[in-house]
């Protein structure tokens, strides 16, 4: 007999390619009533935190200790997106998937003083 519970379901292979809008989903999974229990502020903290951790990994980490805290810092990120009720994939097509959202051009041709 096999459990049809998606709690008990095994997890995907590490190896396996994860979409954004897949991983948004498995992080709603994973943990949304205890991302909205802790709400927007107490998220954003941990956030900020990840960013830290990624900043330190920058400057004097390994490539495994970078890679994990950029994953880090996308899973945390990605709960904010879930708290606040924003579809990811349809914020970052709207965003940028006609190009630059400064020069609209898929290569930015943007003044390097400004911000795109």
């Amino acid at each position: 007999m096999t459990d049809s519970n998606p709690a008990h379901s095994p997890a995907p292979p590490r190896s396996a390619p994860v979409s954004l809008r897949d991983f948004q989903q498995l992080i709603e999974q994973m943990y949304g009533p205890k991302d909205v229990a802790r709400g927007i502020d107490g998220t954003y903290m941990w956030f900020a935190e990840e960013v830290g951790e990624l900043a330190a990994a920058l400057r004097s980490g390994t490539q495994a200790e970078r890679a994990a805290e950029f994953a880090d810092v996308l899973a945390w990120l990605t709960t904010m997106a879930n708290v606040a009720g924003i579809d990811l994939s349809d914020a970052v097509s709207a965003k940028y998937g006609g190009g630059c959202p400064g020069c609209e051009k898929l290569v930015c041709t943007c003044d390097d003083a400004e911000k795109p």
